[in-house]
C-alpha cells in the first residue's frame, strides 16, 4: 500500500468508526488524473444508503485536503453487498440464523457446507448442516458468504 492509500485508508477508518461502522475494504483504481476510491463498510446493525451518504460526504472533505488525490476522482461508499464474503468476526453477530455457504480448514482438510449460523460464543461459531452442529473456530474459515433466501 503506497502513502496516499495508507492515507485514504486512515481517513476512512476513522470517519467509518465515528459513525459507528467499521471498515472492511478500500480499492482504489486509476491514477491522479481520473482515480476510483471504493469503501466497503459494514456494522452490528444493517447499512443504509443514508449512512453511506453521510460518510462518504465526511470523507470527501478529508480529502479534498490532500494534494497528491488531484481534482478529479470519483468516491464510492457502500456496504460489501451478499456477494462479498464476510472478513471479520465483528459482521458475523447480526447473520445468526442465516444460511452460509462455507468453506473451512478441518485438520488438514477443507470442507465446504451450506450451514445455518445458530450462534457465536468468542471466536466459536456454532452452524447446523442436516441436522448436525459444526463448531468452527473463526480463524479456521476460508471463506464464509451469507445466503440469499426468499422464504
Amino acid at each position: 500500500m503506497n502513502l496516499l492509500e495508507e492515507e485514504i485508508k486512515n481517513i476512512a477508518a476513522e470517519i467509518v468508526e465515528k459513525n459507528n461502522f467499521f471498515l472492511i475494504d478500500l480499492s482504489i483504481h486509476g491514477n491522479r488524473g481520473s482515480r476510483s476510491i471504493e469503501i466497503f463498510i459494514d456494522g452490528e446493525k444493517n447499512v443504509s444508503a443514508d449512512d453511506c451518504a453521510i460518510i462518504s460526504q465526511e470523507i470527501n472533505a478529508q480529502l479534498e485536503n490532500i494534494p497528491n488525490i488531484g481534482l478529479n476522482y470519483n468516491l464510492e461508499v457502500s456496504s460489501p453487498g451478499v456477494d462479498r464474503p464476510l472478513k471479520f468476526l465483528r459482521q458475523y453477530p447480526k447473520h445468526i440464523n442465516r444460511k452460509f455457504e462455507l468453506v473451512y480448514k478441518f485438520g488438514d482438510e477443507t470442507k465446504k457446507v451450506a450451514a445455518k449460523l445458530l450462534k457465536i460464543e468468542g471466536e466459536k461459531l456454532t452452524f447446523s448442516s442436516n441436522n448436525n452442529e459444526i463448531k468452527i473456530n473463526f480463524n479456521n474459515i476460508i471463506k464464509a458468504k451469507v445466503l440469499i433466501s426468499f422464504s
